[in-house]
């Protein structure tokens, strides 16, 4: 079966689409098939795997809103089990057209639903807020993956954050549970980060990733050349960190039955 994870934190600035474009190539280089769907307007995971925004035949707007199908929209990237439904700021517009329809939070399952399980994990950035774009992501997930940077605000943002996965969940009435919480922008040298790390575990417990990601200038350069930070320098920390965590988080699905 096909497993659909939503990575998602209504906070900008958290690592949220650096982590949706890096754990998916993981993933990927561990032999599993994957799609990723770039479900923010920005289309920074786009330009991350290095696609023009401005040369897309067809996006995620239009496999919502015109109908056209995943077949047509999905690109082959440069790593053979990685797929990308691309996006562009077109998808902005997409709550505005789609807002009468009776069964609009369902449009991304939909899509999905064509796709006839032929993956293994489709990895879904949302983006950094709770519009209709980001309930459709939630809606069409069997979980949700939360970065969360080790930064103050981030211990402000936790509790708000589980009352609006809760709020979808109910409101719903999907299965959606927490896949886990990556604690990222860590930096060991400060109390800070030691900190933040410490208060995230004793809220989420188990739920938290081992895996933390730090701190990184290649992690920060690798998306203005359009490569993954396995591309661009697979030596770094950043690179260290994000291997791991695909380990980690294909071990906690197999620990789980998965």
């Amino acid at each position: 079966m096909t497993k659909v994870v939503s990575i998602y934190n209504q906070k900008g600035g958290v690592g949220k689409t650096t982590t949706n474009i890096n754990l998916s190539a993981y993933v990927s280089l561990l032999g599993y098939k994957v799609l990723v769907i770039d479900a923010d307007p920005q289309g920074n995971t786009t330009s991350g795997f290095g696609f023009e925004k401005d040369n897309l035949e067809n996006t995620l707007y239009d496999g919502m809103v015109n109908n056209i199908s995943m077949e047509d929209i999905i690109l082959k990237t440069r790593y053979e089990n990685l797929d990308l439904v691309p996006s562009d700021a077109n998808l902005a517009g997409a709550e505005i057209e789609i807002n009468q329809d009776s069964k609009k939070e369902l449009r991304i399952r939909k899509l999905i639903d064509q796709l006839n399980e032929k993956y293994d994990y489709i990895f879904i950035d949302c983006p950094p807020s709770l519009g209709l774009i980001s309930i459709n992501a939630l809606t069409a997930s069997h979980s949700v993956l939360i970065p969360i940077q080790c930064e103050y605000y981030a211990i402000e943002g936790v509790s708000q954050l589980v009352k609006t996965i809760d709020l979808v969940r109910r409101g719903l009435q999907i299965p959606l549970e927490i896949e886990g919480i990556v604690l990222t922008m860590y930096d060991g040298r400060t109390n800070l980060s030691l900190q933040v790390a410490e208060e995230v575990r004793k809220f989420f417990k188990d739920k938290v990733f081992e895996t933390m990601i730090p701190r990184n200038v290649r992690l920060a350069e690798a998306p203005s050349y359009g490569e993954t930070i396995e591309e661009y320098d697979s030596s770094s920390k950043g690179a260290i960190a994000y291997k791991e965590l695909a380990e980690e988080f294909i071990k906690k699905g197999k620990d789980s039955g998965e």
